[in-house]
C-alpha cells in the first residue's frame, strides 16, 4: 500500500514539473515590465562584471580598499539605467505577457 501511494505522489510531482507556468490575468503590466527590466539589469551587471574583471587601473599605485566596491556599485547603477534597452527585457515581457 505504501508503494502505490509513493508512486502516485511521484507521478503527480513529475506532471507538475513539466507544466508551463501560467501568468495571472490580473497581473499589472507595469509591474511585469518593472520585473523584466530588473532581470535585464541583473544580466547586464553580470556581463559588465565579467568583462571588466581584468581591467587595469591607469594609476595602479592608487588601488584603495574601496575601489572594488565603488566600481561594482557603479556598474550596478549603470546596468539599472541601461535596463530595457538591450532587448532581454522585451523578449521576456512578450513571453510572460502571453496569458494563455
Amino acid at each position: 500500500m505504501y508503494g502505490a501511494n509513493s508512486i502516485n505522489m511521484q507521478a503527480q510531482f513529475m506532471s507538475q514539473q513539466h507544466t508551463i507556468p501560467k501568468i495571472d490575468a490580473t497581473t499589472d503590466d507595469a509591474k511585469l515590465r518593472e520585473q523584466t527590466d530588473a532581470f535585464e539589469s541583473v544580466i547586464l551587471k553580470m556581463l559588465m562584471d565579467n568583462a571588466m574583471k581584468d581591467e587595469k587601473n591607469l594609476f595602479s599605485a592608487q588601488n584603495d580598499p574601496g575601489d572594488k566596491i565603488y566600481k561594482s556599485m557603479y556598474r550596478e547603477e549603470l546596468a539599472k539605467a541601461s535596463a530595457g534597452g538591450f532587448g532581454f527585457s522585451q523578449m521576456l515581457y512578450d513571453y510572460l505577457s502571453q496569458k494563455g
